[in-house]
């Protein structure tokens, strides 16, 4: 979808070549696309996920809390009047609901249904086979140990693989993803648990 706006593009490859980035750079988008393309038919509004994924970690600082919000306000900044206003609205909303990974209440269920999907294919790297989840979480690592420090690094990591590894918590918002990941997920991640204790 971005073919048609080449500066818009060579931005965001700039930017995800920046050198901060391990994990949340090029590769990842690609893989994200590649996903998406795949299932594309799947999705109501496929435009507004193509961009969203395009854009979802445009800004990217390890460590920051505002990542979502100042990629979700570049979006909105770099498109505004080159797509739909509503397709544009949609991939906002989505790149911002990666921030906590849900889906806001009260949209319309096609509108929830994308979003859920998207978030699910944001965080399917967690079901992926052992040796690339553990290339994810060697990339993450070298993107945070060397602004927090590896001890503070390892007790946040650990924190939240901790977090998400509750029963009760439910790592994937859709019944494909759950079936498919959940378990593989858990595994991967209770192995870098107990690698980093």
């Amino acid at each position: 979808m971005l073919d048609g706006h080449p500066l818009v593009l060579a931005d965001l490859r700039a930017r995800l070549a920046e050198p901060q980035r391990v994990y949340h750079g090029q590769a990842h988008v690609d893989a994200l696309l590649n996903d998406f393309r795949a299932g594309r038919d799947a999705f109501h509004v496929p435009d507004a996920v193509e961009l969203a994924i395009w854009f979802h970690d445009a800004v990217y600082v390890p460590g920051a809390r505002d990542n979502e919000a100042r990629s979700a306000d570049l979006l909105r900044r770099r498109l505004d009047g080159l797509v739909s206003a509503p397709t544009l609205a949609l991939a906002e909303t989505m790149v911002r609901a990666t921030e906590h990974h849900t889906v806001p209440d009260a949209l319309p269920s096609t509108q929830a249904e994308d979003i859920a999907g998207f978030l699910d294919m944001d965080m399917a790297i967690l079901g992926a086979e052992p040796a690339t989840y553990d290339d994810y979480a060697e990339g993450v690592a070298r993107e945070f140990i060397p602004v927090v420090g590896e001890a503070s690094y390892r007790h946040g990591r650990a924190a939240f693989l901790r977090a998400a590894l509750n029963p009760a918590r439910t790592l994937f918002l859709t019944v494909r993803a759950r079936t498919s990941l959940d378990g593989p997920a858990r595994s991967n991640m209770q192995r870098e648990l107990t690698h980093l204790c």
